[in-house]
């Protein structure tokens, strides 16, 4: 029997330059663990300086570093910023949803990474991971910290590895989901719904089209949006989650572009907004309408499956023992979408923790909606653990 091969990656030959700042230059690293990685760099001029690596989240790209690379640079570090897999210029993996999905897991990921450093001759660096790059960042300090320093985990909390005997209290996938559609409204949670065959076509096909969907999308999740007014919870439960913004607990009978729309921000908004102008939203909008969002939602096809909770549970009640720290935005509940976490990554997950830093007017996309806070704590950590690199 003949397998179909998957289908290719989609050709970056042809396309656009980005439209990067000043001393960001584009490139592209062969035989990165079977992938063509696109990364972006600075401080490129002197390789032998220290390197911080920088792992973006959904839907996001490497692009998402741009107001954060400049800086690091000028401070004397080499920076690493790869589209990871899944994601936008980097080609050589499975866009199917039936495709190959174990290579998404975490550990695959830590190694697409370790072999990017290897290519390029990093042996050490800091590792600072955003939304889902930052669970990421944080299996890379814990499985390798003799590569990876030091570490900053932004807007997504890390509570450790999975134990080898699951904790009480928490509610079963399935009983969490039928306590959501009990409620009224009933509601979903969003992971399920981005795990779920449609999630790509719904957004690649959006009604309102991809540029406006990722606009609306956004602006939801950021300070710009006043309804984002986050709270700790109170536990793992369908009433408790229920508090949260319907971009995490959804309407039941509604996809991701119908949840997001009602709250798409007025033209005179958009005109204003400094962090996220037109020119720079059309680099995500056609990047996802190039690739599509499968890529990306494969990475939590692998927590809701279960796919990779052997082998994470194989590092029960192993610590981070770097230095580590986490940024968020003051309006983001990113940090409390699973009750707890934000206080076992503290108390528990890192042993050097330096702080939890919330950034006034961020919401979730912290390092865009308030680049300057977010470089300044930066650079102050970097400086602290230089040595270590």
């Amino acid at each position: 029997m003949t397998r179909t091969p998957p289908p290719a990656s989609p050709d970056t030959a042809e396309l656009p330059p980005l439209p990067l700042p000043e001393g960001v230059r584009s490139r592209f690293v062969d035989g990165v663990n079977g992938l063509r990685m696109h990364v972006l760099e600075a401080g490129f001029e002197t390789p032998q300086r220290p390197c911080v690596l920088l792992l973006h989240g959904f839907p996001e790209l490497a692009f998402s570093w741009r107001r954060v690379m400049p800086a690091l640079a000028q401070a004397g570090w080499r920076v690493l910023a790869p589209d990871l897999r899944g994601y936008g210029r980097t080609t050589g993996w499975d866009r199917r949803y039936d495709g190959d999905l174990p290579a998404f897991r975490f550990l695959n990921l830590l190694r697409d990474v370790m072999a990017l450093l290897e290519a390029l001759g990093v042996a050490r660096t800091v590792v600072v991971g955003h939304d889902f790059g930052s669970p990421l960042a944080a299996w890379c300090a814990l499985v390798r910290p003799d590569v990876f320093r030091a570490v900053v985990l932004m807007s997504a909390p890390f509570g450790g590895p999975p134990a080898l005997t699951p904790r009480g209290g928490a509610p079963s996938a399935a009983a969490l989901d039928e306590a959501l559609a009990a409620l009224k409204p009933a509601r979903k949670h969003y992971q399920w719904y981005y795990s779920g065959r449609r999630a790509d076509s719904d957004m690649r096909r959006a009604p309102q089209g991809i540029h406006a969907f990722l606009r609306a999308y956004y602006h939801h999740k950021s300070a710009d949006w006043e309804g984002n007014q986050p709270f700790e919870l109170a536990s793992w439960d369908a009433t408790e989650l229920a508090k949260m913004p319907t971009y995490y607990i959804m309407p039941r009978e509604a996809d991701m572009p119908a949840a997001v729309a009602p709250h798409m921000p007025s033209p005179r908004t958009v005109a204003a907004c400094a962090w996220l102008p037109e020119d720079d939203l059309h680099v995500y909008s056609s990047e996802y309408a190039r690739t599509g969002f499968q890529g990306g939602l494969q990475w939590y096809r692998c927590g809701t499956t279960g796919i990779q909770l052997a082998e994470q549970q194989t590092f029960a009640g192993r610590t981070i023992d770097v230095p580590a720290m986490f940024i968020a935005g003051t309006a983001d509940w990113g940090i409390h979408q699973k009750p707890g976490e934000l206080r076992r990554m503290a108390e528990r997950a890192c042993t050097r923790f330096e702080g939890v830093h919330l950034v006034p007017g961020a919401g979730h996309w912290v390092q865009q909606e308030q680049p300057a806070a977010v470089n300044a704590r930066l650079l102050d950590f970097l400086a602290r653990h230089r040595d270590a690199v």
